[in-house]
Order: structure tokens, then C-alpha cells, then sequence
């Protein structure tokens, strides 16, 4: 009798896997052409579209094997979908301020001394120069703090990227984005200064 309630049971077992297989492999094929144009059109790349189907996808078989059954899948589909395009939109955002190059890094280290006219005795430089750093000054004035600090320590102060990063506890990469981002303040806002000179 126990053989028998077991051979039931195993029976059972499989009836219910075969019968989520083919619910699961339904869901795919029933959501897979709508889902694919969802991401096709927030993902330009069509081989990281894809990516991002299958992966997707993936979620759903490994979910599906969890005990608590997705009640709307089309609903949760869409729903993985959107946090695995919003991961891989935050990810290129990280990377592209790691990229940010020596050379770029290099070319900023001088960034005051690049835009400001030398000094060279002439009345005239000292008076544009004098002009300029009012311009910066109230350029940087509008900036969040965070990015004034920054632009502040390492164009006046002298302070490596590597030194505020220790001091503060803050990333290398976000205090170049900072900065990069002040820069980019400052020459917008000195555009019309510098098209008068």
C-alpha cells in the first residue's frame, strides 16, 4: 500500500510539473512578440535587447520553480523587464564617468590656468583676469556644493582626486563626475564673457 501512495504521489508530482512546463512555455510564446518590442523600443541595441529578453525570460523559469505561484505574468514580465533596462541604463551611466581618461583628468588639472589670461603686467590682462575670476566666481556660486567643493579643492587648493577620496569617503569616479560637471557649468556660463574678448 505504501508503494502504491508513493507511485500516486510521484505521479501526481510529475502531472504538476509537466502541467507548470507547459503553462510557462504558454506565457512565453503568448508574451514573447509584445514583450520584444517593449524593450526593442527603450533599447536601441538589438543584440542587448535580446539580452535582455532572455534574461528576462530566465527570471521567469527560475521563478517559476519557487512556491509561490506569479499571478499576472504578463504584468510581472513587463515588470522585470523595466528593472532590467533601468539596471542596464544606471550601468552605462557608472561607466561612462569611469571612462573619463587620464588625459581628460590631465587637461582639467589646469583648467584655471588654461582659461585665465596670464599675468603679465599689462593693465589691461589684469583687468580681464580681475573680470574673468568675478564671472567664475559667481559661475560657481550656482553650482550644487558638492560640485563647487570639489572644483574648489582641486583647481585652488591643489588637492588630488585621490586625497578628497580618502578624506571624505566619497568614490574617485563621482568626484571627477562632480567636477566634470562644474566644468561644464563654468563654460557655459563663460561663453558669452569669452565671445566678448
Amino acid at each position: 500500500m505504501n508503494t502504491q501512495i508513493a507511485t500516486t504521489a510521484n505521479n501526481s508530482i510529475d502531472i504538476t510539473m509537466a502541467e507548470q512546463n507547459n503553462r510557462l512555455s504558454n506565457a512565453i510564446s503568448r508574451e514573447h512578440k509584445r514583450l520584444s518590442n517593449f524593450i526593442r523600443q527603450r533599447v536601441s541595441d538589438s543584440t542587448e535587447a535580446e539580452d535582455i529578453l532572455q534574461d528576462v525570460f530566465f527570471e521567469l523559469v527560475e521563478a517559476y520553480r519557487l512556491p509561490e505561484a506569479i499571478e499576472q505574468i504578463g504584468a510581472w514580465l513587463f515588470q522585470v523587464a523595466r528593472n532590467r533596462i533601468i539596471d542596464r541604463f544606471r550601468k552605462k551611466r557608472e561607466l561612462s564617468i569611469e571612462q573619463l581618461t587620464v588625459t581628460d583628468a590631465d587637461e582639467e588639472d589646469e583648467w584655471l590656468d588654461v582659461n585665465l589670461p596670464a599675468l603679465d603686467g599689462n593693465p589691461e590682462t589684469a583687468y580681464t583676469r580681475a573680470n574673468l575670476l568675478k564671472k567664475i566666481s559667481e559661475a560657481l556660486d550656482e553650482l550644487p556644493i558638492n560640485q563647487r567643493d570639489v572644483f574648489i579643492a582641486h583647481e585652488i587648493d591643489g588637492l588630488s582626486f585621490k586625497e578628497m577620496a580618502k578624506t571624505s569617503g566619497i568614490n574617485t569616479n563621482t568626484l571627477l563626475g562632480w567636477k566634470r560637471q562644474a566644468i561644464l557649468h563654468l563654460r557655459n556660463r563663460l561663453q558669452t564673457f569669452y565671445n566678448e574678448l
